[in-house]
C-alpha cells in the first residue's frame, strides 16, 4: 500500500505563529508582501461525523488538493475564491478570509443526514419544509440551503437562516450574497458532473471576508469530501425500478455509511472501528475514479515512495512559491 501523509509541522518563511490542524488540512498564516496569505495543506487524514478516523487513505489529499484547485480556478466568474496558486499536488496558497461561522450546505436530492434525520421523523430541514412520503434518493426539484453552524471541536448543527442572523454569523445581506453564491455553483457544479454521466447531489460552500471586504469562497468545492456524487446511469436506474441497486456513492459518504454499519455515528464516547488496508485501498480507488471523471484525465500520483520525500517536496514547492508570488 502506498504511503499515506499524517500530517506536516513546517516553519515556512514569514510564517505566524503554529499550523493548525484541521480535520484534513494543516493551514499556515503566512505574512507576505502581498499580504496575509495561507498555505493549506491537504494530508490523507479522512474524516467521517466530525471524527479524524485512526487510518489516513493514500492519494486523498492528492485528489481533493488537485480537483478542488482546478474546480475554484474553472468557477472563479462564478464566484471569487481565496484561491492564488497550487504550488505542489498537496498545496494550495490563497488569501487569508475572516471565515463566517456557517457552512453553507446545498442540497439537490434526500440523502445522508437529511435522509437519516427523515426517517427518524424530521420534516423542516432548516426553515424547509419536507412533505411526508419522500423516499431515499429524491430530488427536491428545486435545490435548497441548509445551512449548518461551523465548529472547530465537536459536531455541526443544523441552522435557520433567520437564526443566522439572530446569533450574529452573519447579517441578513451577507446571507443572501453567500445563498445566491453557493446556488449559483452548485447550478454549475451539477452541469459538470451531468456532462461527465454523474449526478451532484449534494456539497458544502463555506465563504470568508478578504481584508479589501469582499466575500469570498473559502476551503475547497466539490471534492469528494465535500460533496455526494453517483453515476446518472445507476441512478436513472434505481429510480425507474430497473433495479434494486442503490446507486453506488463516489464520494465520502460510502464511508459514512460503512461506519453506522459498524455502529459508530460520531457519538460521544464512541471509538471509531479501524479500516482494513484493503478498505482504505477502495476508499482511494473512489477518490481517484471521481477525480478522473470529473477532471477528464488520469490521475498522476505524486511521488509517495515515503512520508519523508513527501514532506520535503511539500516544503520545498511552497517555499518556492512564496518566494515568487507577487500580485499587482
Amino acid at each position: 500500500m502506498a504511503v499515506a501523509l499524517r500530517g506536516t509541522s513546517f516553519k515556512l518563511p514569514g510564517q505566524i505563529g503554529e499550523p493548525y490542524h484541521g480535520k484534513v488540512g494543516d493551514v499556515y498564516t503566512i505574512q507576505h508582501e502581498a499580504g496575509e496569505l495561507l498555505a493549506v495543506v491537504r494530508t490523507d487524514r479522512i474524516s467521517a461525523f466530525d471524527v479524524v478516523l485512526p487510518e489516513p487513505v493514500p492519494f486523498k489529499g492528492q485528489v481533493l488538493n488537485q480537483m478542488s484547485a482546478e474546480l475554484l480556478a474553472a468557477t472563479q466568474t462564478t464566484a471569487p475564491n481565496w484561491l492564488i496558486e497550487s504550488p505542489d499536488p498537496n498545496v494550495s496558497v490563497g488569501f487569508k478570509a475572516r471565515p463566517f461561522k456557517v457552512e453553507m450546505i446545498t442540497r439537490g436530492f434526500l440523502l445522508g443526514t437529511s435522509w437519516r434525520g427523515y426517517k427518524a421523523g424530521m420534516r423542516n430541514l432548516c426553515g424547509n419544509q419536507l412533505p411526508d412520503g419522500m423516499v431515499e434518493f429524491q430530488s427536491f426539484g428545486t435545490p435548497l440551503l441548509t445551512p449548518t453552524t461551523k465548529v472547530d471541536a465537536g459536531h455541526d448543527e443544523n441552522i435557520a437562516p433567520d437564526q443566522i442572523v439572530e446569533n450574529g454569523l452573519a447579517t441578513s445581506g451577507e446571507y443572501e450574497e453567500m445563498s445566491h453564491l453557493a446556488l449559483s455553483l452548485f447550478a454549475e457544479g451539477q452541469a459538470k458532473a451531468g456532462e461527465r454521466g454523474l449526478v451532484l447531489a449534494d456539497t458544502k460552500y463555506e465563504f470568508g471576508r478578504l481584508a479589501t471586504g469582499q466575500i469570498v469562497v473559502i476551503d475547497e468545492v466539490h471534492t469528494p469530501d465535500s460533496s455526494r456524487y453517483f453515476t446518472l446511469d445507476q441512478y436513472k436506474a434505481y429510480l425507474d425500478g430497473q433495479t434494486t441497486e442503490r446507486p453506488e456513492q463516489l464520494s465520502k459518504e460510502f464511508v459514512r455509511e460503512w461506519l453506522v454499519s459498524q455502529g459508530f455515528s460520531g457519538e460521544e464516547g464512541q471509538e471509531p472501528p479501524r479500516m482494513s488496508e484493503e478498505f482504505r485501498e477502495q476508499i482511494s480507488t473512489r477518490y481517484i475514479d471521481l477525480y478522473q471523471r470529473m477532471l477528464g484525465r488520469s490521475f498522476e500520483a505524486a511521488d509517495e515512495s515515503s512520508e519523508a520525500t513527501q514532506l520535503s517536496r511539500i516544503r520545498e514547492n511552497t517555499v518556492s512559491c512564496l518566494g515568487k508570488l507577487t500580485l499587482s
